[in-house]
């Protein structure tokens, strides 16, 4: 068996809306604060550097962005345990006008850090999906309140972003 050296994050969700719609709801800070920021200092374009709020911390998140091709790929870069992490989003059509959104992020050595990220960064992708998908095909925002427990534990906001 092979030895890993590095650890990346993948996740995926069928978003049953067109891939323009899904595009939208992640670039656009006015659509992600139904399911995911609370705000944003700008919109996400290439090479803007914006800073993220959560609504269960008292705190910005930096976020630089990388390569952005309209409708089908969207890249930046966070900063996670003092290393920046790329993360990688594609949108695929469907041909019955759906939308597969893969996450990707990137990379962290195979140790117990890396492995503690692995398992907190995907259950937050996870999260981050579903939440997109609720608030897209149903107009709910999943995250409203979910993570009030977490306020003033700004250590553990890792875990779901």
């Amino acid at each position: 068996m092979e030895n890993i050296r590095s650890l990346e994050i993948k996740a995926a969700l069928k978003i049953m809306k067109p891939v323009g719609e899904v595009y939208e709801a992640i670039i656009d800070p006015g659509k992600m604060s139904n399911y995911f920021i609370s705000e944003s200092s700008g919109r996400m374009e290439e090479g803007e550097l914006l800073f993220w709020r959560f609504p269960e911390f008292d705190m910005e998140f930096p976020v630089r962005v990388g390569k952005i091709v309209k409708d089908r790929y969207i890249s930046y870069y966070w900063t996670n345990d003092g290393e920046e992490s790329l993360v990688e989003m594609t949108l695929a059509a469907t041909p019955d006008r759906s939308t597969v959104v893969t996450i990707t992020e990137k990379s962290k050595n195979n140790d117990e850090a890396g492995l503690r990220w692995l398992k907190q960064n995907t259950e937050g992708w996870a999260n981050f999906l579903a939440c997109l998908k609720a608030w897209l095909e149903y107009g709910i925002n999943l995250r409203k309140g979910a993570f009030d427990f977490l306020k003033n534990q700004c250590g553990t906001a890792r875990i779901f972003l």
